[in-house]
């Protein structure tokens, strides 16, 4: 079976199933990684734990660039897949590649030049800021890696070949999560060692996932005469595309930042166990995320190819599949919160603070998903000023005023609940966006397209 007749004719739930699992897999893995890490950290205080928090909202920017080159360019390829338009596919991969590894080098040198004002800015308190320094200057230096990985791993997945990109980011994983006692601990190089171990992982994943475009594996390929190919109208596509990722992983980050900012006014408890808060949340929504990531390869592929039909009845099944995971999963957040913070930080000012706002994300997240799926939908089919209005929406429009306006109001209390008034605020806004498409969507599937030389 070719790739083309496994992604239009194969029964939607087995395929979504069989996409998914390689990318909820690498992110359970990844996210087991980013817990791990933080419980190692948090041996060595409230301040080193609140530095990687600061941190992570920087490392979202960095991840916002390769997420934007990487939805981009993918949305573009699995709908020239889908026309059997292999040539095009291939250029659009080499460009956002490109444009993604030249992005993360760019952040480098910049940021590198302003470091002292980027820690600050970024939410650090007196005592955090040393070790936040130390901590960001080792993902600065493998922020091309880091971005340009995440860029080939959704390229990867928009093929529909997503079991290539987790061996990239599990290998990454798995390796951190070995190195991370030994440099921290055993070689007694303290947050240092946690920077260094994160680095080096990241320019691993980026050697095997490189790897994977020339073992023949692929339909596209990165080449210099593909790059070549490319049209500033091609680069401009593939950033207008990949807009709506940039700007929710750019309004999370901002929100990150505003967020470690008001818990910095209540001690390094609060950052702490925010912080805390943010990956454990996270690491329960990435199953649910993994089933919707498994979808937007289906819905680009076959919305290139016509069967519209097939396109429905993927967006349904994933809805009911990924509430069904969040719906568990929250759930069980709710009931073991205390035990979930104690975990990661044994203060109880950290346990209090973060079991109140644990649960009150957990409720809010059950609306998720449904508002998670339009999106996708939205962006894989190429609809991207519906997409562009659904990731703000989400990401920050909604946020920002919720936080401002309750932490004036109520304080810590009113950190704790901003996250989950904006997301119950986002859902009668979204629902509407899925309603329209599906009206507008052609009642009857195009007829097969013919395959061309380059397939």
């Amino acid at each position: 079976m070719t790739q083309y007749d496994k992604m239009t004719k194969t029964p939607i739930p087995r395929l979504i199933i069989t996409l998914s699992v390689p990318t909820v897999v690498s992110m359970l893995v990844t996210n087991i990684y980013n817990l791990v890490d933080t419980a190692f950290v948090g041996k060595l205080g409230n301040s080193a734990s609140g530095a990687v928090g600061v941190v992570f909202g920087f490392m979202a920017i960095i991840q916002a660039f390769g997420f934007m080159f990487g939805q981009g360019s993918g949305s573009i390829i699995s709908r020239a897949l889908g026309k059997h338009d292999t040539e095009n596919a291939s250029v659009h991969a080499s460009l956002g590649f490109a444009g993604s590894f030249l992005c993360g080098l760019l952040i480098t040198v910049i940021c590198f030049n302003f470091l002292d004002r980027i820690i600050f800015l970024l939410g650090s308190t007196e005592t955090i800021a040393p070790f936040a320094k130390t901590y960001i200057t080792y993902i600065l230096i493998a922020a091309p890696f880091m971005s340009s990985s995440l860029t080939l791993n959704n390229i990867l997945r928009y093929e529909g070949r997503a079991a290539l990109g987790m061996i990239g980011l599990m290998t990454g994983a798995v390796l951190n999560m070995i190195c991370d006692p030994i440099l921290m601990f055993v070689l007694d190089m303290g947050i240092a060692g946690a920077g260094l171990s994160t680095a080096l992982s990241q320019i691993v994943s980026w050697c095997i996932l490189v790897g994977m475009f020339f073992s023949g594996r692929t339909d596209t390929k990165l080449k210099i005469e593909y790059l070549k190919k490319g049209s500033i109208f091609m680069l401009f596509n593939i950033i207008a595309t990949g807009f709506p990722s940039l700007l929710r992983q750019g309004l999370n980050s901002i929100t990150t930042v505003l967020l470690n900012s008001c818990c910095a006014v209540y001690g390094d408890a609060a950052v702490a166990a925010m912080s805390i808060v943010t990956r454990v949340i996270f690491f329960a929504f990435s199953i649910a995320l993994g089933i919707g990531q498994g979808f937007q390869p289906v819905s680009g592929f076959n919305y290139g190819a016509g069967k519209y039909a097939r396109l429905k009845k993927a967006f349904l099944f994933t809805i009911i599949i990924s509430e069904s995971i969040i719906i568990v999963g929250c759930t069980l957040l709710i009931a073991l919160s205390g035990e979930i913070i104690g975990i990661f930080r044994d203060d109880a000012e950290v346990i209090d603070i973060g079991v109140r706002a644990l649960r009150l994300q957990a409720l809010a997240h059950l609306v998720l998903p449904p508002c998670m799926v339009i999106e996708m939908l939205f962006q894989s089919t190429g609809k991207r000023l519906g997409a562009s209005v659904l990731s703000s929406l989400r990401s920050g429009l909604f946020f920002i005023p919720a936080l401002l306006i309750l932490v004036h109001y109520r304080g810590l209390a009113g950190i704790q609940e901003a996250q989950p008034v904006s997301l119950l605020l986002s859902l009668p806004i979204t629902i509407p966006f899925g309603i329209v498409f599906f009206r507008r969507l052609p009642k009857e599937d195009k007829p097969e397209a013919p395959e061309n030389a380059e397939q």
